[in-house]
């Protein structure tokens, strides 16, 4: 047995310092509890990201990939998602993935919240977009929000910290081809700075925010939300990888077993644990944690631990449109947005539905390897896409499906010994009607804008950005792995704040959701649970 360390007891132990890791932290923090935020990866300098080299390119697609199985990092672990018709895309670092993301924010509608009332599938939440909307108030103010009010397609909100980021001459002409179409636009709401915010100064417009910013332009949580935790006292200890939540004879959880950056084995004692891990993460902890008082994994009395795996189905189209100004000037990814398709319509043959995410071309490097086929005619090709394209992203509702699950491989394990995620997914056949639909829809538009070329892509494997629904929230303890605030009902120590919580998965990105879901559960806990304060 490995010498263990012990450390002084906390009131909360955090695993996980990404998009609701961080806020938790600094929720509770801010109140007076004595937190640990543990990171299994390292602080990343931000002068050192790939948009800083001339190799940039290069580097997202080795050492600053999105899936940890290409990045192969010290920090990441193997994802076995061979059985998955979506590979699983992740970071690791302090800030998590928010190291790694474009920053576009779209909240939640009040529909998605309520599918199986309104729409005979999956099931209710127990919260509503109205219990999180002062959280997703509260988090636009940490991370900073780039927009404007008035998007008809959702509710009256509260006025952005900044003005919208600047559309682009490509980002005008499919808004005018969504207004001749009489389609739904808005410009996208940006976790990203048109001006200098807290410190942090505005977006050059350099493009690949995605992989990194070195401006701080692009709101990750290592420079929003926990430096100002660790001024409220609490204290980040990265490169600190969770092996085991323990539990006491009575099943509540009693603190965390971690491996810290030489290897050495440390036992952190703590009133309650808060996962934040993201949904394979999480999951894969909370079976890795079965003991004699949770024999079916930590939490697990439901058996729904590890299943109804959500990503988002994702596919789209990318037009070629000649004589344009470089349509890579930009964010890549924050520009405009449609809903004209996102809620159920009986008519189009699925249920719920999507959003047009506009996106920017790509680098040459990128281009040259993303589909211009090689041969006598690719030179010719590359020069008419390069610099030349714009696309629309479809990002679909993607229902719960029990079978869609992550389990424990028996046979991969990371360094430290620890099984990895074993992952099975499949699309439905709601999902796949969804997908060709939006395909369709995405043609027309970009021929309406002037498209000379239509590049259509069905289904996107590399798609899992986004994990959700694994340790699900609900009022009914078979039903679900933890109530409407986020605690676990086997274990009233013990709460689940990252998507892993989800009921459903909407049809926008997640982050801004699950940021407002953490806050809402520190917030339960400074208000309701004064038992866990020392």
């Amino acid at each position: 047995m490995p010498v263990v360390t012990s450390h002084e007891a906390v009131d909360v132990v955090v695993v996980g310092s990404g998009a609701s890791g961080a806020a938790a932290t600094w929720r509770l923090a801010k109140s007076g509890f004595k937190v640990v935020c543990l990171e299994q990866g390292p602080w990343v300098d931000h002068s050192k990201h790939p948009a800083t080299k001339a190799n940039w390119e290069e580097l997202t697609r080795t050492s600053w990939a999105y899936h940890p199985n290409i990045r192969q990092g010290l920090a990441d672990y193997s994802v076995n998602d061979d059985a998955s018709a979506i590979k699983v895309l992740m970071f690791n670092a302090v800030g998590g993935s928010t190291i790694h993301w474009t920053a576009h924010v779209p909240r939640f509608h009040p529909s998605d919240f309520r599918v199986r009332t309104l729409d005979g599938v999956a099931d209710d939440w127990p919260i509503t977009y109205w219990d999180l909307e002062p959280f997703y108030d509260e988090n636009d103010v940490m991370m900073g929000c780039s927009g404007i009010s008035g998007d008809p397609a959702n509710p009256d909100r509260s006025p952005r910290q900044m003005p919208p980021l600047p559309l682009g001459p490509d980002g005008d002409r499919m808004a005018k081809a969504f207004d001749r179409l009489g389609w739904h636009w808005w410009p996208s709401d940006s976790h990203v700075n048109s001006q200098p915010y807290r410190g942090r100064l505005a977006c050059n417009n350099c493009g690949p925010v995605g992989w990194g910013c070195s401006r701080m332009a692009k709101a990750s949580t290592d420079v929003t939300y926990l430096p100002e935790a660790v001024e409220f006292g609490a204290e980040v200890r990265a490169e600190s990888t969770v092996y085991s939540v323990v539990t006491g004879g009575d099943g509540r959880v009693t603190g965390v077993n971690y491996f810290d950056a030489e290897g050495h084995a440390q036992w952190q004692p703590a009133n309650a644990v808060i996962l934040a891990c993201n949904g394979i993460g999480t999951p894969r902890m909370m079976l890795h944690s079965a003991s004699e008082s949770h024999p079916a994994g930590l939490a697990n009395s439901s058996g729904l631990v590890g299943k109804n795996l959500m990503f988002h189905v994702y596919a789209g189209a990318s037009g070629v449109f000649p004589k344009n100004e470089p349509a890579y000037k930009g964010p890549i990814a924050n520009i405009i947005m449609s809903q004209q398709f996102y809620e159920t319509d009986p008519a189009r043959g699925f249920v719920r539905g999507y959003t047009f995410q506009m996106g920017r071309s790509t680098g040459p490097a990128s281009t040259a390897v993303g589909g211009v086929p090689w041969g006598a005619g690719h030179h010719q090709d590359f020069i008419e896409r390069f610099g030349n394209m714009s696309g629309l992203g479809v990002i679909g509702e993607d229902l719960p499906l029990e079978t869609n699950r992550v389990t424990l491989d028996p046979d991969r394990r990371d360094r430290f010994g620890i099984p990895a995620p074993l992952v099975e997914y499949r699309l439905d056949e709601n999902s796949k009607r969804l997908l060709a639909h939006g395909v369709r829809q995405a043609r027309t538009a970009l021929l309406e804008a002037g498209a000379t070329r239509v590049i259509e892509t069905a289904q996107s494997v590399n798609a899992g950005w986004h994990l959700m629904g694994t340790a699900r929230m609900g009022e009914d303890p078979g039903r679900s792995v933890v109530d409407g605030n986020c605690q676990a009902h086997d274990a009233d120590n013990l709460f689940v704040i990252d998507g892993s919580a989800f009921v459903t998965g909407g049809g926008v990105n997640p982050t801004p959701t699950i940021q407002a879901v953490a806050l809402r559960a520190a917030d339960y806990i400074c208000r309701e649970r004064s038992d866990l304060k020392r």
